[in-house]
């Protein structure tokens, strides 16, 4: 079977919808859209399991036709499974508290609705991690900040349109998704190194030659 793949969907967490301000409204709208598009797309839905955006996509995932039991995951702060919105299908009990902003940051793809200082730490996180990072522009927050711009001077990828991609809508996220996302194919890899070249290193560099000439004399 063929896996779903799955999308971050980041922003305001501040209130529930019934209680919220007019422009807050408005990012929930997009957001629950949002949710709906990937799902109807074949992908899943990612949050940080909060209410507000994460809420509303996660019940827009629940709205497709598409929808299938495990849509939708909650990367949640705390270490109760329960502490989650009631949209979330899946429920990964971190205990990192915002730490766990950056699990949420390092799907393939990262889509940002608003947000304040944790939501940026997810489009940090996605940036640092070459991920796709796309981000609306209108509505309020650090989404609108950073779209249509690359996050900082790294050339994280050989082709010059590289940036946080900026959109408005549920049908152009998918649209960049789709064209855009082959190209994202970077891994990050950590130094691999076996125990002839540790050893190497370790009497030249690592250890440094007063500690490794005194090791020797021990022997």
């Amino acid at each position: 079977m063929k896996r779903r793949m799955i999308v971050s969907v980041i922003g305001n967490a501040a209130c529930w919808y019934e209680s919220c301000k007019p422009e807050d409204k408005q990012k929930w709208k997009l957001a629950y859209d949002l949710g709906k598009a990937l799902v109807d797309n074949g992908f899943r839905v990612m949050t940080g399991g909060g209410r507000g955006v994460m809420r509303a996509a996660m019940a827009g995932a629940h709205a497709s036709s598409n929808y299938r039991e495990g849509d939708t995951i909650a990367i949640g702060p705390s270490y109760d499974e329960n502490a989650v919105n009631d949209f979330a299908d899946i429920t990964i009990a971190t205990g990192l508290e915002e730490y766990r902003d950056c699990i949420v940051g390092n799907s393939p793809v990262v889509v940002a609705i608003g947000g304040g200082s944790g939501t940026l730490m997810e489009i940090s996180a996605a940036w640092k991690h070459a991920r796709l990072l796309i981000a609306y522009t209108n509505v309020e927050g650090w989404s609108a900040k950073v779209a249509g711009q690359p996050l900082d001077d790294n050339n994280r990828y050989s082709f010059k349109e590289d940036k946080v991609w900026p959109v408005t809508t549920a049908d152009e996220v998918i649209k960049i998704i789709k064209k855009w996302l082959p190209k994202y194919n970077k891994i990050l890899r950590k130094l691999d190194i076996g125990q002839s070249d540790y050893a190497i290193k370790r009497e030249d560099n690592w250890v440094g030659p007063v500690v490794t000439n005194k090791i020797k004399k021990l022997k």
